[in-house]
């Protein structure tokens, strides 16, 4: 038995970030002038599975034959994914008039002598193997234009979190951290402002074997070192103004470690695995409170899995005592499925031929719709 939707404009947003942590799947119905959010869900990559996505994501690494293997094997979980959401949605594949895939990263670089963003995610297959449409390729085009194919979300974030006379920031703590400025009688503003779990989850995966550090509790248990800290604060991408972007290939345990060798051999000491995990929760919080002091902002709603992390949202806090912080929930939408959302809406707004890049964030020369569409 399926569930009826009248005048339903039902689309699937797939997302999965670079945290690695799996496929965020949502069935959004776009029909009433605010998109209602009917079922969602998440679905975790494999241990190995996982490892492999990780692997390509590192400069290196990049074996062409892992890759079209990898490709193949990412079309199959997100096609899980979208069945298993049908499924416990009670929904007819037959309904859904797309799928917007976003596609995993392995590599982002805005600055490269020609600038390239590589997600990847076999979309014919995709299509092929739920009998869906699918839009995706979402960044190129905006980098065709001159801008850094990212972020992409501030535009779905302006569509359903703007307030005429209020002025907000949504920030996203994904595996890189990024902020949109919804400021009234103002332009849309945003960019990654760096790291956000990606250095965290990659400290206590090496230090514990855990994915991540729940609720922070790791951290807790530390000190700040606050040698350490400056050291990281100092790195050039935070002096930098937007447009700007990043990703896990940048700052990753490599690029960790380094600083921890740099800072042993100026001052010979090493900070406990611990004291490591807690600095670590305020750089990420201290990059994020430096670029958003650079606007006047009371309003700060979080999504994304750093939302569940109450020592990085008590270091925001005290970071930003200006400032008001809630989760999107607050707005409607719960943390967790935004991003996945916001991929659902770029599919909706291909379809209605609505731009879905801000210029002034991503740097593109012009307004562009985004995306390719795949057919089965």
């Amino acid at each position: 038995m399926t569930t009826d939707y009248s005048n339903e404009a039902l689309y699937i947003g797939i997302m999965s970030g670079t945290s690695l942590d799996g496929v965020d799947v949502v069935l959004v119905d776009f029909c009433a002038a605010y998109p209602k959010l009917v079922h969602s869900l998440c679905l975790p990559y494999p241990a190995e599975f996982k490892a492999e996505l990780a692997l390509l994501a590192q400069p290196g690494a990049n074996e062409i034959e892992r890759l079209g293997l990898a490709e193949a094997d990412l079309a199959d979980c997100y096609a899980a994914a979208v069945q298993q959401l049908l499924q416990q949605a009670q929904v007819d594949p037959t309904r859904i008039l797309a799928i917007g895939c976003h596609g995993q990263t392995i590599r982002h670089r805005p600055n490269a002598r020609q600038p390239f963003s590589y997600q990847i995610g076999d979309q014919h297959r995709l299509a092929m193997l739920t009998q869906i449409p699918v839009i995706a390729d979402f960044r190129r085009k905006d980098i065709a234009y001159g801008g850094q194919g990212a972020p992409l979300v501030p535009a779905f974030h302006q569509a359903i979190f703007a307030a005429k006379d209020q002025g907000r920031c949504i920030l996203n703590i994904g595996g890189i951290a990024n902020i949109t400025l919804l400021l009234p009688h103002q332009p849309v503003q945003g960019f990654d402002t760096g790291p956000g779990n990606c250095l965290l989850d990659n400290w206590i995966e090496l230090q514990q074997g855990k994915a991540y550090d729940v609720n922070g509790v790791y951290a807790a248990s530390g000190q700040l070192d606050a040698a350490l800290l400056g050291l990281l604060l100092s790195d050039p991408y935070f002096q930098q103004t937007g447009p700007k972007s990043t990703g896990r290939e940048y700052f990753q345990l490599n690029w960790l470690q380094q600083q921890l060798q740099q800072l042993q051999a100026a001052t010979g000491n090493m900070p406990a695995a611990a004291d490591v995990q807690r600095t670590l929760s305020r750089f990420t919080a201290g990059t994020i409170a430096l670029a958003v002091s650079r606007f006047v902002v009371s309003e700060i709603y979080v999504c994304g899995g750093g939302a569940h992390n109450a020592v990085l949202l008590q270091d925001l806090a005290e970071l930003l005592p200006q400032c008001q912080i809630k989760t999107t929930e607050a707005l409607g939408v719960h943390p967790d499925w935004v991003e996945a959302m916001a991929f659902a809406w770029l599919a909706y707004a291909f379809d209605q031929q609505i731009p879905g890049n801000v210029p002034a964030v991503t740097g593109a020369s012009q307004s562009l719709v985004l995306g390719v569409r795949y057919t089965p």
